[in-house]
């Protein structure tokens, strides 16, 4: 049917046929309306495959202190002891100095009450050995420069006697040579007169006069030599003399050395008793102020490790936890191998907490609600045993403060934020599993290439 009349039907037909089946047919304008609102949907999908989208790299992990001085930490005693009592109780807030534990000695060497007393005057004792000691040296010092004068003396006079020796070797050598010039001369005359007596020149008187001048001559030069052999045997023993004093003194001095050797030995010994005990008096000090187990800083005493009167606790054993007060909080996160070359310090970070409700829009930061912004402050150059590499995120000074009501441990998820890219290409990204992509390389590798 044309439908060309100006009188409308359907009224009328509806009125005389009033059926219910027919009226629930979708009628051809709701058609229409559906497939415009289709086409609008598919559009603004198009649309907003276009819109930007920030890439980011999740990743989990706990709070923690950005300083280590920070992180709860454990009360270690240096000396072992005996628990005599606790001044505080689990919970407690401590300042820095103040008195946790008080223990006493368990080693039967430093029982003793009155132990410094004794050290001092072990002290004192040693200190007057070392006075003595030092005198002897002294007393010897001043022997051996006696001796080493007393040898110039007795050999300067061991030598003018071997020189008076010498002279006198000397002189009777020359008088032996005179006195055998005139015993040849003497000689020669008797043989003269010899030869006159047999000629009949001279009488026999004046022959035997000159026989017992030869005699006397002989006697002289016999003499003579008998003198100068005493003058040479002078001589040899004024070297043996010499010699003598030089190896008398020489053993004098070596002995005296000895015994100064000996007594700079033991005050050497003495210096390091000393210093030993002196040693001792200080660690003496220094273990009764261990008496006391103080505080380090300014925090709370979280848990007790030792707990009974009169228990025993070892060397470095962790008798409490204290957890410092108003640490630098920060964000101990996780993240994947492949993502490590895209973050550096100083990159932006959303953080989520646990317990603090949140919504978040990884791609749109700016419409999170219940996030908290941060900043990169240190990225590990070494793996962890879960083979990620860890961050450390503080709090961002220009976004919103964290919440005062957060303790270290707690769970957190954070986006670390990087650059824009339109939301078709994130989702293809996805699909594929590349890691983001920066529009350049970051500042840190650019410094390394230069």
């Amino acid at each position: 049917m044309l439908n060309l009349s100006n009188q409308r039907i359907d009224e009328q037909l509806w009125k005389r046929y009033p059926l219910r089946t027919l009226r629930t047919l979708p009628e051809m304008n709701a058609s229409r309306r559906l497939a415009r609102v289709m086409i609008g949907v598919m559009i603004g999908l198009v649309v907003l495959l276009f819109m930007p989208w920030q890439q980011n790299i999740t990743g989990d992990g706990s709070l923690t202190a950005l300083s280590p001085q920070d992180r709860p930490q454990t009360l270690q005693n240096a000396i072992p002891g005996r628990i005599e009592r606790w001044n505080v109780a689990e919970g407690d807030f401590v300042r820095k100095g103040d008195t946790l534990l008080v223990i006493s000695e368990i080693k039967d060497d430093y029982f003793d009450p009155n132990l410094p007393l004794r050290l001092n005057e072990q002290l004192a004792a040693k200190r007057g050995s070392m006075s003595a000691t030092n005198a002897k040296i002294a007393a010897l010092d001043g022997q051996m420069t006696a001796l080493r004068t007393g040898l110039e003396v007795k050999l300067a006079s061991a030598r003018n006697k071997m020189k008076q020796a010498r002279f006198k070797v000397i002189s009777d050598s020359t008088e032996l040579i005179a006195v055998r010039n005139f015993y040849q001369t003497a000689t020669i005359r008797l043989g003269r007169f010899e030869e006159a007596y047999r000629n009949g020149l001279i009488s026999l008187t004046d022959l035997e006069t000159r026989r017992l001048k030869f005699a006397e001559d002989q006697a002289k030069v016999i003499a003579q030599e008998n003198k100068l052999n005493g003058a040479r045997q002078e001589l040899a023993n004024a070297r043996l003399d010499l010699s003598e004093i030089q190896a008398d003194y020489a053993e004098k001095l070596a002995k005296s050395l000895s015994d100064q050797s000996s007594a700079v030995s033991y005050r050497a010994e003495a210096s390091g008793e000393v210093a030993k005990l002196q040693n001792k008096i200080s660690s003496v000090d220094v273990r009764r102020g261990l008496y006391v187990i103080r505080a380090p800083q300014d925090g709370y005493v979280v848990r007790a490790l030792k707990a009974g009167l009169g228990e025993t606790i070892k060397e470095g054993e962790s008798i409490a936890t204290l957890q410092p007060a108003e640490p630098a909080l920060a964000v101990e996160m996780y993240v994947r191998a492949m993502d490590v070359p895209l973050i550096t310090p100083g990159r932006k970070v959303r953080i989520q907490f646990d317990g603090w409700p949140a919504v978040q829009f990884s791609g749109w930061p700016t419409v999170a609600v219940g996030t908290f912004g941060g900043q990169v402050a240190v990225v590990d150059a070494v793996s962890s045993d879960n083979g990620k590499y860890r961050l450390l995120v503080r709090p961002d000074k220009t976004d919103q403060t964290w919440p005062a009501q957060l303790r270290q441990g707690s769970g957190v998820y954070g986006w670390v934020m990087l650059d824009d890219v339109p939301i078709w290409y994130e989702l293809w990204r996805q699909l594929n599993g590349f890691p983001p992509s920066l529009k350049e390389e970051p500042e840190a590798e650019k410094g390394v290439k230069k």
